[in-house]
């Protein structure tokens, strides 16, 4: 059972890169997952249902942090989920997920990451430009081509290969048409000997010029640099949601506690009666 469940794996694998378009290391992580769970959990066949008890699985994954267990729980009963709905009955046991709490995203300060555009190359300063005005995943940013580029509007392709617009600064335009003119891409906006910068080598770029005025920093902070940014500044939330190219809206809700955490960090840094002055006056 346990074989035969393997080979339905390359199905669902099939399945997510091809119609739900997730990325080659999404899919590498998921294979490397469901197969790990499968060799740990107890497995029975009782009148045609495919009977999976995870408690063994569970033991076997017990001192991780509680956010790796939720995830690895979460990717095995998407798979089951998928058997599912292609004709397998499916009883899982022992699968109930865990509770983590949610954490706030860690958003970049607008003055390390215009420090950062300062001590930039070309190709360096629009890559950081486009992350923090355009809010992209770095999937997203990897497969723009220059068709997606019009005067004021970017096209980009999200999760599901929903496409989305994103408007493109004003202030932007002279930097990139610097960049077209210097780099001559031919089909992707970030490309190498005629190729689309791997999402290794996007990384890179970005890891080498933060670190080079002393902060670690990933695509995905400066995502949420983006959208606590407009949050901050009184951005519709409906209005983020769409730029960010959320499927719901509970999922930028997020963006909207970090909001309320940062208005309430600098009313006690401003408002005379916080200050500690105040207290020896």
């Amino acid at each position: 059972m346990k074989s035969y469940l393997k080979n339905r794996l390359e199905d669902y694998l099939f399945f997510i890169e091809k119609i739900r378009k997730y990325s080659p290391l999404t899919i590498k992580s998921y294979r490397l997952n469901i197969n790990e769970a499968i060799d740990f959990v107890d497995i029975d066949s009782k009148d045609s249902k495919i009977v999976i008890d995870l408690m063994p699985y569970r033991a076997k994954i017990l001192d991780l942090k509680k956010r790796s267990i939720y995830k690895k729980i979460t990717i095995f009963r998407s798979f089951c989920n998928y058997l599912s709905e292609n004709g397998e009955d499916i009883l899982l046991r022992h699968d109930e997920l865990i509770k983590i709490p949610k954490s706030l995203p860690k958003p970049i300060s607008d003055k390390h990451i215009l420090e950062a555009i300062e001590s930039s190359d070309l190709k360096q300063k629009l890559l950081i430009s486009l992350f923090f005005s355009m809010g992209v995943r770095i999937a997203e940013i990897k497969s723009i081509k220059l068709e997606d580029i019009d005067k004021s509007w970017v096209s980009v392709k999200g999760k599901g290969g929903k496409i989305r617009q994103i408007p493109i600064l004003d202030e932007l335009h002279s930097l990139l048409d610097e960049y077209l003119v210097k780099y001559q891409p031919k089909e992707y906006l970030f490309e190498k000997n005629g190729k689309g910068l791997s999402e290794n080598q996007i990384r890179y770029m970005l890891d080498k010029v933060f670190r080079s005025i002393g902060i670690k920093v990933t695509p995905h902070q400066l995502r949420h640099s983006f959208a606590s940014t407009l949050l901050n500044n009184g951005a519709r939330i409906n209005d983020v949601s769409e730029l960010l190219g959320h499927s719901s809206l509970s999922t930028t809700q997020i963006y909207t506690k970090l909001s309320a955490s940062s208005k309430m960090r600098n009313y006690k840094n401003t408002h005379p009666l916080c200050r500690s002055d105040n207290e020896s006056a």
